[in-house]
Order: C-alpha cells, then structure tokens, then sequence
C-alpha cells in the first residue's frame, strides 16, 4: 500500500507549511488517473497525524475528474483510463489536461 508513503509524505508537507502552528483541516486534491485510492489515504492519514501538528484535523479530499483532448480532432472529454481511444473519433492520440493531481490544496492553521 504505498498510500501509507504518500500520506506521511503529505503530513511532513503540512508541518512544514504549518511553521509549529497546529492544524485544523487539510484539503486534498486527488486525481482519478493519479493512481492514488482516496480511500486509503483517509485510512492512513488518522495513523499518520498521531503525535503531529495534524492531530485532531479534518481532511477533505476533493476528487478530480480525468479529462483529455483528442489530437486528431480535437474533442475534449472525460478520460477514466488511459490508453481510453477518442469517443468521438476514435483516435489514439490523447493529451490529459486533469486527473493527475496529487496536491495539498489548502492548509487552515490556528
């Protein structure tokens, strides 16, 4: 389960964004194509804040929708796989614009 790594990853982000201040509520974006589970994540994070500024926050994990654009004919749509063919073409040519992310998008502090 490397969800465990990214968590602890995204707990050492938010203590040095907290510069020793304790913190209230994390936001997380995760992408659909990420190959992060969400899930996971929200299992690991409770391990993960004990003993840190972190213990006791809220976490928020905002999902984000996969979306791609066809190079052939230009369609964008949403992409839930990759190597998914245009929907509209069928071309193979796929450019991802959103669904990658992995991020802390916002960090409350008291």
């Amino acid at each position: 389960m490397h969800e465990l790594s990214i968590t602890q990853s995204v707990v050492d982000i938010c203590q040095q964004h907290a510069a020793g201040r304790r913190v209230s509520a994390v936001v997380l974006e995760i992408g659909e194509l990420s190959g992060v589970v969400p899930e996971a994540v929200e299992f690991c994070f409770e391990a993960c804040v004990q003993g840190t500024l972190l213990e006791g926050a809220a976490l928020t994990i905002e999902r984000i929708q996969g979306r791609g654009s066809c190079a052939g004919c230009g369609a964008e749509f949403p992409v839930s796989a990759y190597y998914d063919p245009c929907p509209s073409c069928g071309g193979h040519g796929i450019a991802i614009s959103a669904g990658e992310e992995l991020r802390v998008k916002e960090l409350e502090v008291e």
